[in-house]
């Protein structure tokens, strides 16, 4: 038996009054109001309602090691980045080494495996795989549709997938950036209750008058709370971390900053306990006898600083600092890429002179893109990148086996030299560089061929890399270790002239074709408003 003192934060009465908790057996046994005082607070230990563990760049069970301390108790994670790598085999690997730790891991399906058909993936999750994941009890919902143009136009997989998550009685969520109208009303129609795309207050404001659930996200490179925080969300979500990010803090420091804003404390505490704990009817995140004994004790409710942490009953944090063992679990590297070459990265339009381009326009703190153009100048039948103008080459190298390579030109990245390439390019993982010239890029894609994935900057010649061995996602180091590397590599980039906050996680976005307006594949450029492919030269 365990007794904690402190002034409790009721979330069923929003009363504030000193109590002891009295915890056995991992269970809250009672909790007693008593005639003291104290100077710190008793709270439902905190639940990410959506957040990609692979986007940290540390296995579950380092991804906990990192946040427990932060009094993050509960996690609803999304394994598609994985799944589109290994499939339902990289989906158990995170579940098996998220067992090793106390932190609780909750799973949603993933939806889109591959997240559209234009893209080329590792695996293809289709109903029958959904109905295998949806009844494990363990995994909660349905995770993000965000095949939206599928779920509008009726497309019979997609909407058999969320017949299956209503047959077991399991929540949908959403992934709908933009949507609005009547397609916005036939989305929702399906069933699928939450969106975390809201970028601006007009948009969240629409879908929750339609019944929509708000995530408002605060991630590394998403971060929308300052502008939607009047809207009332209902999550507070991360979505996608870097470590560097979570050594700093979790979802302690995004309270701390919704507080900041205007958000009453109360309410924001809501968004990340009360409110997934009963949307996704999770047995953690609320203060009563016969609840898990996940809480924490904080320094105030304004500043959010975690003294203590408990999960099932158990001292699991104190002081910023975890009190549990970690040991990754190993598993296979799937990496099938031949040497390039830098003709590879070249776009030949077959005459000289002059040619004007489509160009993705990176918008910083933002994973929506624009559409711009630029004239370039061809040079030896081969259009050339102008850093003058910010307009740098992009490329897309599948990395499954048949290495297709497809080009475009990106602004925003500011490069005044070299290129930086990733393993992790959203959402199927194929290789995605930027760079100044073909010949950087390949020798940075190269490079990530002989590390098996990771990151990867070249400068001048000089090489500077992470590895990530796990799927070419995550690295089994810890975030101290990781976010050192990280940082070593943001400083490269900085000197390389880059203005971004979060270049690598900024370029991996430029993959993912579900998310406005203008990115690439594999397979070519997209436009998403359209959904179809579109030429580079205009």
């Amino acid at each position: 038996m365990y007794m904690l003192k402190g002034n409790l934060l009721n979330l069923f009465t929003e009363e504030i009054y000193p109590a002891e908790v009295e915890i056995q057996g991992g269970l809250i046994k009672c909790i007693r109001e008593v005639d003291e005082e104290f100077k710190n607070y008793i709270l439902p230990g905190f639940i990410d309602a959506h957040i990609h563990i692979e986007s940290s760049m540390l296995t579950p069970s380092r991804f906990a090691e990192a946040v427990v301390p932060h009094g993050t108790t509960a996690v609803v994670a999304d394994p598609h980045e994985i799944a589109n790598v290994l499939g339902i085999s990289g989906i158990k690997y995170m579940m098996n080494d998220a067992s090793t730790v106390p932190l609780r891991f909750f799973f949603t399906a993933p939806s889109c495996v591959p997240a559209t058909p234009f893209e080329t993936s590792g695996a293809v999750l289709g109903p029958r795989e959904i109905d295998e994941l949806l009844q494990l009890d363990d995994v909660v919902a349905l995770g993000e549709m965000m095949n939206f143009p599928g779920v509008v136009g009726e497309d019979p997989t997609v909407l058999e997938k969320i017949k299956i998550a209503h047959q077991y009685s399991k929540p949908v969520d959403g992934h709908a950036p933009l949507l609005s109208g009547d397609d916005l009303c036939k989305y929702i129609g399906t069933g699928i209750s939450t969106d975390h795309e809201c970028s601006v207050m007009e948009e969240a404001m629409e879908k929750k008058r339609l019944g929509m659930k708000i995530m408002i996200r605060e991630g590394s490179s998403a971060k929308n709370l300052e502008e939607l925080w009047k809207v009332g969300g209902d999550f507070l979500v991360s979505d996608d971390r870097h470590p560097e990010d979570l050594l700093k803090g979790h979802l302690n420091h995004t309270l701390k900053k919704a507080v900041q804003l205007g958000i009453d404390p109360v309410e924001a505490i809501r968004m990340v306990t009360v409110n997934p704990s009963t949307h996704y009817n999770l047995d953690t995140g609320l203060l009563s006898p016969g609840k898990r004994a996940d809480l924490i004790l904080v320094n105030d409710l304004e500043n959010f600083n975690v003294k203590k942490v408990f999960i099932n009953g158990e001292l699991v944090a104190r002081e910023g600092k975890a009190l549990f063992n970690v040991k990754p679990l190993p598993i296979e590297n799937t990496f099938h890429l031949k040497t390039l070459k830098p003709s590879d990265f070249e776009i030949n339009p077959m005459r000289t002179g002059n040619a004007t381009v489509r160009v993705i326009k990176v918008m910083e703190g933002q994973l929506l893109t624009e559409e711009s153009e630029a004239n370039l100048e061809i040079v030896d039948g081969a259009l050339k990148a102008d850093p003058e103008q910010d307009v740098l080459k992009i490329g897309v190298v599948e990395r499954y086996g048949n290495n297709h390579v497809a080009n475009g030109f990106v602004n925003g990245f500011s490069l005044d030299k070299g290129a930086i390439a990733s393993s992790v390019a959203h959402d199927s993982h194929n290789i995605i560089v930027v760079g100044t010239s073909s010949e950087d890029m390949a020798l940075a894609v190269n490079t990530l061929k002989n590390n098996r994935g990771g990151l990867v900057a070249v400068c001048d010649d000089d090489i500077h890399s992470l590895k990530l061995p796990v799927a070419g996602l995550m690295s089994t180091m810890s975030a101290d270790e990781v976010s050192l590397q990280m940082n070593l590599l943001h400083e490269v980039v900085k000197d390389m002239g880059c203005k971004l906050v979060s270049p690598f996680m900024t370029m991996s976005f430029m993959a993912l074709l579900v998310i406005p307006q203008l990115k690439i594949s594999d397979q070519g450029l997209f436009d998403v408003g359209s959904f179809q492919f579109v030429d580079v030269i205009k």
